[in-house]
């Protein structure tokens, strides 16, 4: 009976060491998958606006759906200027209480458009772009906010275009850096939907006005910066911010493509030309964890001349509508 006993418990010491050894082996030359490309590979192929589809729609289309039940507005701005004046059926949800709202205040897929206003345009496109990494894939944000809708809202626009960098811009092409190491996440969670939710929660509990940069201090301090222009080759041959890199629009920032160029350790300064699109991809790269920002309202804040000259997406009164609101 003892040496049952005895030859029992090396039978079962033996059976813990191999399933110890076992679990713990990982081949040599084989990393085991990190959160940042779990997360990636989830998202690969989801993201529509990293192919240069970006969901922003016009102030025109929002006024001629607002009897159509199809589209849902909401407007992010604070409680005192939606009292002030807002489009009629938009609902006031504050941005930081965006994600809640989708998961139990409504049924997202009921509506053909979820459209989100703010005063510019910019936050709007940073929360739509959150929304959409989400896999809310019928969001948008309405070009130029409230500024385009009524003259009273304009200002926020209006005070901010400026032409006061455009001498000293540079024409000569900045070549991208060579791949790097990628940013760590650190979720604690092993799925891409985990960990993908729990950025996301991260991201919206801090205010957009966190990931604004102000054009004067990029012009000023460039080695401060990894400064990304997101366009075209002959928009950006015409002038672009001192050290920026172009980054093709609809051919950029994908895992398979350019995206590991990014520094995992410095401040990434993102423009467009209106700095729309931008917000959008700043999300998307914080969501990777990398330190991104948003020149604030792109090329218009710096270089609205010649952006006119040139028969380029400038905001000026033109854009300025007389649509009613309710008040």
């Amino acid at each position: 009976m003892k040496k049952l006993k005895y030859f029992l418990m090396l039978f079962f010491l033996s059976v813990g060491s191999f399933a110890n050894t076992y679990t713990s082996y990982v081949p040599a030359g084989i990393d085991p998958p990190d959160e940042f490309t779990t997360l990636v590979e989830f998202l690969e192929g989801k993201v529509d606006f990293l192919k240069g589809d970006f969901p922003i729609i016009s102030g025109d289309e929002v006024k001629n759906n607002l009897r159509n039940d199809g589209f849902h507005i909401i407007d992010i701005r604070t409680d005192s200027w939606f009292e002030y004046g807002h489009i009629k059926n938009a609902v006031n949800v504050p941005a930081e209480e965006l994600l809640t709202y989708f998961q139990t205040k409504i049924n997202p897929s009921d509506y053909e458009k979820i459209v989100l206003v703010c005063y510019s345009g910019q936050s709007a496109g940073y929360y739509s772009g959150l929304l959409r990494i989400a896999g809310y894939d019928n969001v948008y944000s309405m070009k130029w906010g409230m500024s385009t809708w009524r003259e009273d809202f304009a200002e926020t626009w209006l005070k901010n275009i400026k032409p006061s960098l455009e001498d000293k811009l540079e024409t000569s092409l900045n070549s991208k850096a060579d791949p790097t190491t990628h940013p760590e996440i650190n979720t604690g969670k092993a799925g891409g939907e985990e960990i993908l939710q729990t950025r996301l929660q991260e991201l919206f509990a801090i205010p957009y006005s966190d990931f604004i940069l102000k054009p004067v201090d990029v012009f000023e301090s460039p080695q401060a910066y990894y400064t990304l222009y997101y366009g075209k080759t002959d928009d950006y041959t015409k002038g672009h911010v001192p050290g920026a890199i172009l980054y093709e629009d609809g051919n950029s920032l994908q895992f398979n493509n350019d995206l590991l160029s990014l520094p995992k350790d410095k401040k990434i300064a993102i423009y467009t030309t209106t700095g729309q699109k931008a917000a959008y991809l700043t999300a998307y790269l914080n969501v990777l964890g990398y330190d991104a920002g948003n020149i604030a309202y792109g090329e218009n804040g710096f270089m609205n001349n010649l952006l006119k000259k040139h028969g380029r997406d400038a905001f000026s009164t033109k854009e300025i509508n007389m649509f009613p609101v309710i008040e």
